[in-house]
């Protein structure tokens, strides 16, 4: 997970994103930071998301994106 949150960290200075739990509600993550997220994950994984993944739950957290990741077959160590 860590490597999820170097990406957060890239992309939002100065939020302790490993213990925020709701990035959506919280508006931590604007329309922009939410392209630049999901760029990055694909590269960094490997993996695709689709539209039907782009709900804000699997968004929330890191522990939710983590879990996004894994379902999209890709290894988040």
């Amino acid at each position: 997970m860590k490597k999820i949150i170097t990406i957060l960290e890239e992309i939002r200075q100065g939020v302790d994103w490993a213990n925020e739990s709701n990035f959506i509600d919280d508006e931590l993550l604007d329309s922009f930071d939410m392209i630049t997220l999901i760029g990055e994950l694909e590269d960094a994984y490997g993996i695709n998301i689709g539209l039907e993944h782009l709900e804000p739950e699997n968004f929330s957290s890191v522990e939710t994106i983590a879990a996004l990741i894994k379902d999209l077959g890709a290894d988040i160590l």
